[in-house]
């Protein structure tokens, strides 16, 4: 089946993390088993010690979800190595005429070359030209004659070079053989195979016929060898023992990664005039080849967002993607979608209370740990209920939830708000760790929030987090930055800003100083921050 990533948002929260987990692990208890729970960032330091408590391991990590190489349906013709005869390679080639070329690779499995039906072809006519062959290993010849080797000298020799002589009836003396370095072929003509010997010929292939037992046993180093083939079909298979390596492009090979970005590839490939270029693992390895008609109907990734419908908050790359579905308890945004997709938005104070609802809905009961994430998530997002978003079903849903785990509400509490207050901590890990971007009404801003029990230990470092709210405000070109620090106990936020400082007095009616105002009863940032900043602008 293929996998489907169900991610929150960038710089994912508590809650986008246990909801993107959840509800994989929902689908996945219905029979769907390609849902893979997966984040756009770092755990903060709260998500991580209350994945710690429950013995999880944070999703995967995907930094976008634009179209791979890995993505295609690409072809997996055979894979040859390099010591292979032309013979094989020929046949492989002729059973299937929808392959355009045979991946050719060293004993370590890295690229050698490709051979292509073009390849094997010109080959094949300059073999008219130049009847000679060069340090052809003596298994591989005696392989495409379908023959063995019928002297005991013959057995020590390893390869064989020469130019092919047809040998005719000695009573044409101008058509006999009479170079060492020649590879005689003959029917039933024992003269003909003493004289090769005596000679002293690199090796001597006799079609149809006998071997006489003196000439099996004489003491000489020129194999013999014996094949049920014409003469005719000898001459054409002696030279399908050629190794493909003597045959392949080997210089100036394109090939493409299983990680590579369509878009980064397609003028490459659409340019160029070879129809096959050979796909690579991340051990350079080859896996399969990509021709010009697999980027035409290429295989969308698939996912599903949690926690967030807004394009600057999504997965990159998102457009390329196919979209199944969308599970938020925030405003609807910018997302479009070319299908109907199944879409869950409910007025709730934490998606993690949608995806508990929805473990109901189908009759299934989270497990133990699963539900104590839920709890904490629910927890975390509506800030142990004070959040203006919280809503009563929030918190039976957080209720039932910490049942299931054999938690109480106020221990869990202490899980979510008591790893974030580290003063240790970094002021960009503070900031950014869930941090998200705004576009309303032509003016761009970020708003970062911790939610904590000591804001005013924190509030201490404030000369340092306007240092590095300013850096981020002219790399990002914002025109508003902020800082939420949101105190459970105070019931309120600490706001640090960079910005209009008539805007914050104006949108929230109070009198900021110095780059700060405490704003009470503000636990939210979508349905107090955002909403008073809209409003403003209009």
């Amino acid at each position: 089946m293929d996998t489907i990533y169900v991610t929150g948002h960038r710089n994912p929260d508590t809650d986008s993390i246990v909801s993107a987990m959840a509800y994989a692990g929902l689908q996945r208890a219905m029979g769907s088993s390609g849902y893979v729970a997966a984040r756009l960032g770092p755990v903060s330091d709260e998500t991580k010690s209350i994945l710690d408590h429950f013995g999880y391991e944070p999703p995967v990590l995907i930094n976008n979800v634009r179209t791979q190489v890995s993505d295609l349906d690409f072809d997996t013709p055979p894979i040859m190595h390099s010591g292979v005869t032309m013979k094989a390679a020929w046949e492989k080639l002729q059973n299937d005429p929808n392959v355009r070329g045979i991946p050719v690779i060293n004993t370590d499995g890295t690229l050698y070359g490709m051979l292509s039906p073009g390849d094997v072809a010109s080959y094949d006519m300059r073999s008219v030209d130049d009847p000679s062959l060069d340090e052809i290993p003596l298994f591989n010849m005696v392989g495409a004659l379908e023959g063995k080797i019928m002297n005991e000298g013959g057995e020590y020799v390893t390869s064989v070079s020469g130019e092919v002589v047809v040998a005719l009836p000695q009573s044409i003396p101008t058509l006999q053989f009479d170079n060492p370095d020649s590879i005689v072929i003959c029917g039933d003509q024992p003269d003909v195979v003493r004289r090769a010997l005596d000679l002293k010929v690199r090796c001597v292939i006799v079609c149809q016929a006998e071997i006489p037992m003196d000439l099996r046993d004489a003491e000489s180093s020129t194999p013999v060898i014996s094949t049920p083939l014409s003469c005719y079909q000898a001459v054409r298979r002696i030279f399908q023992a050629v190794p493909i390596s003597r045959l392949c492009r080997h210089e100036n090979i394109i090939s493409v990664h299983l990680t590579d970005y369509i878009d980064d590839i397609r003028d490459v490939i659409a340019t160029s005039h070879v129809r096959s270029f050979p796909i690579l693992d991340e051990n350079e390895k080859v896996v399969g080849t990509l021709s010009r008609y697999h980027l035409l109907r290429p295989k969308k990734k698939k996912v599903v967002l949690v926690d967030h419908n807004e394009m600057a908050q999504t997965v990159p790359g998102l457009s390329q993607a196919d979209l199944m579905g969308i599970i938020d308890h925030h405003r609807l945004a910018d997302i479009q979608t070319t299908n109907p997709v199944m879409v869950r938005n409910e007025p709730v104070g934490s998606t993690a209370t949608i995806v508990a609802g929805m473990y109901q809905d189908y009759g299934l009961m989270p497990s133990p740990r699963m539900a104590g994430l839920l709890a904490c998530a629910v927890i975390s997002d509506t800030v142990m209920f004070k959040s203006p978003t919280a809503t009563p079903r929030d918190r039976q849903i957080a209720e039932r939830m910490a049942r299931i785990a054999n938690e109480s509400l106020e221990d869990l509490g202490n899980v979510v708000f008591d790893s974030g207050t580290n003063s240790t901590r970094s002021v960009s890990d503070i900031l950014f760790t869930d941090f998200k971007e705004f576009h309303i009404a032509g003016h761009d801003l970020g708003v970062g929030q911790l939610t904590c029990l000591d804001a005013d230990e924190i509030l201490k470092r404030k000369d340092e987090f306007l240092a590095e709210m300013a850096r981020a405000k002219e790399e990002k070109h914002y025109d508003f930055i902020l800082l939420m620090l949101t105190d459970v106990l105070k019931e309120g936020t600490d706001l640090i800003f960079l910005g209009d400082e008539d805007v914050i007095n104006q949108a929230f009616s109070c009198q900021a100083k110095d780059n700060t105002v405490f704003l009470p009863k503000v636990m939210s940032r979508k349905k107090q921050i955002i909403p008073m900043l809209s409003t403003m602008w209009g």
